[in-house]
């Protein structure tokens, strides 16, 4: 990940869904227009889930990353709307 310098993070691992994109839109709302969010979540359902609900958000996905634990990080960038 080191192409990329995020602005804040959130680890999204002890939480189910929809509860995961809710934190996740959460974090990404404290943010500016143009920050990076770094989003930390658990293979599965957030993986499928959470990068498309916050695309459909409008915001940017620039890069989804496996870590190798069983967890994923996603890196977004908040657009405003």
């Amino acid at each position: 990940m080191s192409e990329f310098v995020f602005d804040d993070q959130v680890d999204i691992t002890d939480v189910v869904c929809p509860i995961t994109f809710v934190k996740a839109k959460v974090a990404l709302e404290e943010l500016d227009d143009g920050q990076i969010l770094a989003i930390r979540m658990n293979d599965g359902e957030p993986v499928q889930n959470v990068p498309r609900s916050i695309k459909e958000e409008g915001h940017q996905i620039l890069k989804l990353e496996e870590n190798g634990d069983g967890t994923y990080t996603l890196l977004v960038r908040k657009v405003e709307e």
